[in-house]
């Protein structure tokens, strides 16, 4: 079913959205799906020229959006971004806090390496994208929310935040602080009607991923662990990001939704799956 034809419950006609890592990949699809479905967009990224590709793609349903460039790694600029979007758009009913990172070298390429193989300085700037502004966007969105009647805070978590992730070691202890946040904001917030979710991700394809899914024998071995055997698409998870954000989940708040294949079931769901040996041990 097309979105636009979606029943009421899910669309969101009207409300306000703020999708922050919205330059492709899964913020990307998760802004075309809410356009799709009537919301008004701020999209943010580390700069507007990252976002032209998105607004482009957002042309056909030419909805309101404004573009934001922050990079969430300086201190004040996910207040920023906040308070921007609420300006633009007459207020906030809806962020979806898909930005996020990995370590990376000095040209901005992922690493996957054991803890002790990466610098302090790797691991605190994961830290500072994946929960420090995830906080400090929560804290500057909630008087915006506050305001509204269909409030929603949804933060991009990740599968790795429940399950043993080797070589992603920063990313997996934010991920699960982020967890750790949502539930407490959920009930801290739960009264002033202003859900908070969280969405974890199993192994998505997109472009953070297309290192090791570009190399057959770690993506075999990945997939020998989702017991659906395959990649999820940005698109997938922009469908249940849309559920967490629209009424149709009006009494859900604090949970973490997992959308993994399985991965994350007791055991790893991995019960007469053939596992072929591990890329990581020598």
């Amino acid at each position: 079913m097309p979105v636009t034809d979606l029943p009421a419950p899910f669309r969101l006609d009207g409300l306000r959205a703020l999708i922050t890592g919205a330059s492709r990949g899964i913020g990307q699809a998760i802004a075309a799906t809410f356009a799709e479905a009537g919301a008004e967009l701020a999209l943010s990224a580390r700069t507007t020229q990252a976002l032209k590709p998105t607004s482009d793609l957002l042309n056909g349903h030419n909805p309101k959006r404004v573009l934001i460039g922050a990079d969430l790694a300086d201190r004040g600029a996910a207040e920023q971004t906040v308070n921007e979007a609420a300006a633009a758009l007459g207020g906030l009913d809806i962020i979806v806090h898909n930005a996020g990172t990995l370590p990376q070298d000095d040209d901005g390429n992922p690493i996957l390496a054991p803890l002790h193989k990466t610098r302090q300085r790797d691991f605190e700037h994961v830290v500072s994208v994946n929960l420090n502004a995830t906080a400090a966007l929560a804290r500057a969105a909630h008087p915006h929310l506050e305001r509204s009647d269909n409030a929603s805070l949804v933060i991009m978590s990740s599968a790795a935040a429940v399950s043993g992730c080797p070589g992603m070691d920063a990313y997996a202890a934010t991920k699960a602080a982020q967890l750790a946040l949502t539930r407490s904001l959920a009930v801290g917030w739960a009264r002033t009607g202003i859900r908070v979710n969280a969405l974890c991700p199993g192994w998505v394809a997109t472009d953070m991923t297309a290192a090791v899914k570009n190399v057959s024998a770690i993506s075999d071995w990945l997939m020998a662990h989702v017991p659906l055997g395959r990649w999820a698409t940005p698109q997938e998870c922009a469908y249940a990001a849309l559920y967490l954000a629209s009424p149709a989940s009006s009494f859900m708040t604090g949970h973490a939704m997992a959308l993994d294949g399985g991965l994350t079931i007791s055991e790893g769901g991995l019960a007469g799956i053939p596992k072929p040996p591990s890329p990581f041990v020598s």
